[in-house]
């Protein structure tokens, strides 16, 4: 069985709080958000058998205690994330999603079948620029995102509250003009885990063809809004 590669890292100490980790990350993403810090995997092809992903996670075992699938997103490549997982709660390390919320019947296949322990659930505003882009993926992202990141957190936050997953959080990435995006958002959000991410300005997704590259020039940063302060995030959370 062959994944979509997008890269490997072996120890990992921040993916997982109170975890050291190796993360896998998965190729293609159906969203296009401006401020990607995985924006050159978006798209391609760099196609792996799932037994060179496993050696990897074996020769990082002694370290780590669990694994984190990212991306991309990784829920859009459903057999090899079941087989992967799988593989790896066979070898006693717990695992990980990180998930735009895209595909909320992946996400309860995996909670069903006792394949996932910690799901990170990337929340979108309309705001970030994210658009659907088919490169491939039309049979695949027919949905409006907001209707399945909706149904995603409704899957997820049953699970959590049934015991079935026991380590959920929902991120929201907040900017300089976001901020009523984001309150309104999490007014509609189920009580739990709120992490509130600084997020980074780059380029939207159309500029990025243009220029080939996603990040802003300095120029171009000094006359953005400057990142919000401690006291701001503190007020928003």
């Amino acid at each position: 069985m062959k994944v979509n590669y997008g890269g490997f890292v072996d120890l990992s100490t921040i993916d997982w709080p109170g975890r050291a980790v190796c993360t896998v990350f998965f190729r293609g993403c159906p969203l296009r958000c401006s401020y990607c810090h995985n924006a050159t995997i978006q798209a391609g092809s760099d196609l792996r058998d799932i037994n060179e992903i496993l050696d990897a996670i074996r020769d990082a075992r002694m370290l780590v205690s669990g694994v984190i699938f990212s991306g991309g997103e990784p829920t859009m490549q459903a057999e090899p994330l079941v087989a992967l997982a799988g593989a790896v709660k066979e070898m006693g390390l717990a695992v990980g999603v990180q998930t735009n919320g895209y595909f909320p019947d992946m996400l309860a296949l995996l909670i069903d079948g006792g394949l996932v322990d910690r799901i990170a659930l990337d929340y979108k505003t309309r705001w970030e620029g994210f658009s659907k882009r088919w490169e491939g993926y039309a049979e695949k992202c027919a949905h409006d995102y907001t209707t399945q990141a909706a149904r995603s957190l409704k899957i997820c936050d049953e699970a959590s509250q049934s015991g079935r997953l026991s380590d959920f959080e929902v991120v929201l990435t907040i900017f300089g003009g976001n901020e009523k995006e984001v309150l309104e958002i999490a007014g509609h959000l189920p009580r739990g885990t709120l992490v509130l991410q600084q997020g980074v300005f780059k380029r939207f997704w159309k500029d990025w063809e243009e220029t080939g590259n996603g990040d802003l020039s300095d120029e171009e940063i000094a006359s953005q809004r400057q990142p919000l302060t401690v006291g701001e995030l503190e007020h928003l959370a």
